[in-house]
């Protein structure tokens, strides 16, 4: 992202000598631009925006085709055809032949195709004519073909479902067609559109502004300035002094909004420029890289790979130069070498790990959690702090109007009649207050105020004055300005105070007086704003922040929003499930201290917004771990203690909805929002909830945790399995006169066992590890392989001295060096069998015991598609050595007498499995 910004820096942007919002005044004080660095390499995005930018807007509408009215739907079709749809064709699906050589080569499946080469090469090409063996070759690429198959599929299924979770989440703005205004999908808009924008909103495509009213738009995603920029219909008139010389770059031109940024505050009419790729975003987005961020979920997979790997590395010299000296045959000692290469091969590890986010989104979207990228599902089992809003989220989001009073407190119906107006009026962004007095006063009968008054003026709210205001004018011509606010900036506006009609000073003492019973109501959790008036002398001009002042107070309004009543059961629970709960809020302490008290929070110690502001980071990284509750915060205070907390070592997430929110969201590990949020919250976010309430993310961090132990835990067992078993086989190649096991043999072993594992995805979870934060630790996974995998390899010894011993001397009737060579062949095929039923019984079985820390089959049961498919994979792998396939793999039948002893070893596998698992539970604290 840094590269992004200084490629567009560079390419179209000049230096700013201020960092705060570009004013009026700003823009006229530095006239319509400086020079600026050399056009971009796209100079035809660029140039096409400028000339936008200089023309004036009747006749920039006349070149579009278009009107104030928008477009006719007639003209639609055409220009959709001409323009295409408004997407980035990066962001496209990839195309089926990517998917499916990304899904086939993995470092994996090249290990298995250079082995399957190798054994066409040997038992095909270089073989006699009567020995021509294909056999090796087809198992190997059955393994790959199974493997790949099973992984694009999955993925192809992981993609389709994202898109149509995707497609239940779409992102719109108010378009004006045939005269009449919408809501459409962002993705349908032509040139010649004409959109309307209001704060929240994401600005869809490149824009000429027509019409403007105190417009701050964000930029960062595109000069990476964290401060808002003001838009305007047009540049406004330039001081004598000011420069002449015109803008060079789109990006300083106040007149238009570009695809990639959101509007903070204020209101607009906009005529779309361009669209997808043609915007001044596309044009950029195809020159720079994507580099997309690393997760601790991706870097843990690409860890696991690598160490394997490496250990291949190590071991296939050893086995290769081991056998070739002491079997003198150096072209089998290759071939069996390359087979222990795919011994320590987990070959469905990215099947596995695709499957198990499928299943965890799938789960998800039923419990009404939308996963919108599939890596933040282990982040969501990861978290352990949720910051989140107060509003909607622990109360009930529907807001009441208790009370309308005067100054000192009583019931006063001029003061609700007044707030009505402001309301109905505003068509900035509408909150739950404005729909609670609107209710209000509908069910006073007060709508028909509405139609003797007619709107003059707008001053939209922002985040910084927290007020909105309207200008309205009576039938008489009457002008006057309505203000609404949180009830501390509205007394900063105030110089007057109206009681029984009349109109005194606000006095200090009154200030007081206000200010206390507003404290009272904010115990009781009750929200108070400030309403205030003023009479204007002139309807005809346009107004600004400034005629904000000299106000009268007229008076406030109580409202509640009660708790709701799921919140205090799922703030417990997920307390229990070691995830704690921060409230981060705009609103002021008051109240919010009554909410969390009410639904279970610590309330005892609240940080304000204030406070933060004299802290540096290091004092605030000591205080976000005590306090649990941060009240009348900006959305760049709440960026900042998501900040602190990763940088504390916390995975973080953050709950939210509004614009305001949407910095801490891109902050966090993963941001969540709900599908109700403003455009700009649901593009921030990895997870969305179709339900606003913390029972419901309380299902998506349990299936998050779930999903993780299910890839650790096949991760674990498979390369601690492999790795005894690779280990038995060095052994084995010192002391036999014979290898243990041929290459086609443990090809066989693992596309059985790997086969078994397919339906881990579907395993149960024990609920003790369900209530604790898992992270990604790939460190473990190393020293898991060597305390659990030599365990199996003390068995496996076991089981070469008991055939080479006592079962294959017994059976041939005599040891290996009386035999002759069939003899020796028939001992050498009936040993290989033994160890593979032996081998297959430990490595399947280990599935069972490794999944669980608690007693297999008696405390925790795998789940029944994994019992199925394992003891099926035990049955086919013990009877092939009685099957035509047996033979075909130079295997002998067992005799009666081995099942006894392998009963024994089986037993005795469990027995010691279960006192190292507990003796490294010990040591290490858990064991995935």
């Amino acid at each position: 992202m840094f590269s992004f910004f200084t490629t567009l820096k560079a390419l179209f942007h000049s230096p700013r000598p201020s960092s705060r919002p570009l004013s009026r005044a700003d823009r006229a004080a530095r006239g319509v631009g400086r020079p600026h660095a050399p056009a971009a390499p796209k100079r035809a995005a660029s140039q096409h925006l400028l000339d936008a930018a200089r023309q004036r807007p009747d006749a920039l509408l006349r070149a579009y085709n278009s009107s104030t009215q928008g477009l006719n739907s007639a003209q639609i079709p055409a220009l959709r055809r001409r323009h295409g749809e408004n997407r980035l064709t990066r962001s496209r699906r990839e195309p089926l032949p990517l998917r499916l050589l990304r899904a086939f080569l993995n470092p994996f499946s090249v290990v298995l195709l250079l082995l399957a080469a190798i054994s066409f090469i040997t038992d095909y090409l270089l073989a006699a004519a009567g020995e021509k063996d294909l056999t090796a070759v087809l198992i190997v690429g059955g393994m790959v073909l199974i493997s790949g198959t099973l992984r694009f599929v999955q993925e192809a299924r992981s993609g389709d479902a994202v898109a149509r979770l995707e497609s239940l989440v779409n992102t719109t703005i108010d378009v004006l067609r045939d005269g009449r205004g919408g809501e459409r999908p962002i993705s349908e808009l032509v040139p010649g559109d004409v959109v309307r924008l209001a704060a929240g909103d994401m600005i869809p495509a490149d824009l000429r502004i027509l019409e403007a009213k105190d417009l701050f738009i964000s930029q960062s995603s595109l000069t990476g300035e964290s401060e808002p920029v003001e838009k305007f219909a047009g540049l406004p008139d330039a001081s004598p002094d000011a420069p002449a010389s015109p803008p060079q770059s789109p990006l300083d031109c106040a007149d238009l909004a570009f695809m990639g940024s959101n509007v903070v505050s204020g209101s607009a009419l906009a005529l779309v420029l361009a669209v997808g790729n043609a915007t001044l975003f596309g044009s950029l987005a195809r020159q720079i890289a994507d580099t997309t961020t690393r997760t601790s979920f991706d870097k843990g997979v690409s860890a696991v790979s690598w160490l394997l790997i490496r250990f291949m590395a190590c071991m296939v010299p050893i086995v290769f130069f081991i056998n070739g000296f002491t079997k003198g045959d150096w072209v089998e000692a290759a071939l069996f070498a390359l087979s222990v290469a795919v011994g320590l091969t987990p070959e469905m590890l990215p099947t596995v790990v695709s499957a198990n986010l499928v299943r965890g989104a799938a789960f998800m979207a039923r419990k009404k959690v939308i996963v919108r990228r599939l890596d933040a599902i282990q982040n969501l089992g990861a978290m352990d702090v949720l910051c989140t809003d107060k509003t909607g989220t622990l109360t009930r989001d529907k807001i009441i109007l208790e009370y309308s009073l005067d100054v000192h407190g009583n019931e006063d119906e001029r003061v609700l009649r007044h707030a009505f107006l402001n309301s109905w009026f505003q068509t900035g962004l509408k909150n739950l207050l404005d729909v609670a007095i609107v209710d209000h006063a509908d069910d006073l009968d007060m709508l028909t105020l509405r139609r003797d008054y007619v709107k003059v003026d707008e001053i939209p709210f922002d985040f910084g004055r927290r007020r909105m205001s309207v200008v309205v004018a009576d039938h008489l011509g009457k002008t006057r300005m309505i203000t609404k606010g949180a009830l501390e900036e509205m007394l900063a506006v105030c110089a007057w105070a109206e009681y029984h009609g009349q109109v005194e000073p606000l006095t200090p003492k009154l200030r007081e007086e206000i200010l206390a019973r507003t404290r009272r109501y904010n115990a009781d959790g009750l929200r108070v704003l400030g309403v205030a008036r003023k009479t204007l002398p002139d309807g005809g001009r346009s107004f600004s922040v400034a005629d904000e002042a000299d106000m009268v107070l007229m008076g406030y309004l109580a409202f509640l929003d009660p708790p709701k009543e799921s919140a205090a059961q799922a703030v417990a629970a997920l307390r229990d499930y070691g995830v704690r709960v921060k409230v981060l809020t705009g609103d002021n302490d008051a109240v919010t201290r009554s909410i969390c008290r009410q639904v279970g929070l610590p309330a005892e110690r609240v940080l304000l917004g204030a406070d933060l502001a004299d802290m540096d980071d290091e004092r605030l990284r000591q205080e976000v771990e005590r306090v649990d509750i941060f009240a009348k915060l900006s959305p760049q205070q709440k960026a900042r203690i998501v900040a602190c907390l990763r940088g504390n070592g916390h995975v973080t997430g953050f709950m939210g909805d509004g614009i305001n929110d949407a910095a801490a969201m891109r902050t966090a590990d993963v941001g969540i929002s709900v599908d109700t949020a403003v455009d700009v919250a649901r593009e921030s976010a990895g997870v969305i909830l179709l339900e606003k309430d913390l029972t419901v993310l309380e299902a998506g961090v349990i299936e998050g945790r779930r999903t993780y132990a299910n890839i650790i835990k096949y991760i674990k067992m498979t390369v601690s399995s492999n790795f005894g078993n690779m280990f038995s086989v060095l052994a084995a190649s010192v002391f036999l006169p014979f290898l243990p096991m041929t290459p086609l043999q443990i090809l066989v072993l693992n596309l059985i066992y790997d086969l078994s594992c397919t339906t881990i995805p579907w395993d149960n979870v024990d609920e003790e590890f369900l209530h604790q934060p898992r992270t990604w630790d790939a460190g473990s996974i190393s020293s898991f392989m060597l305390w659990l995998g030599p365990t199996s390899s003390i068995f496996d010894l076991l089981t070469f001295v008991l055939m080479y011993r006592l079962i294959c001397p017994a059976v041939l009737g005599g040891p290996w060096h009386s035999l002759d060579p069939a003899g020796q062949a028939a001992f050498a095929a009936l040993f290989q069998a033994g160890w593979f039923v032996e081998s297959l019984w430990s490595q399947t079985l280990v599935v069972h015991m490794i999944r669980t820390p608690k007693l297999p089959f008696v405390e925790s049961r795998a789940a029944w598609q994994l019992t199925l498919l394992t003891s099926l994979g035990i049955a086919v792998g013990t009877v092939i050595p009685f099957t035509s396939l047996g033979r075909g793999l130079d295997m002998a039948a067992l005799p009666v007498g081995y099942f006894p002893w392998l009963g024994g070893m089986i037993l005795g596998y469990m027995l010691l499995t279960t006192v190292v698992k507990r003796a490294y539970i010990r040591r290490y604290g858990q064991l995935l």
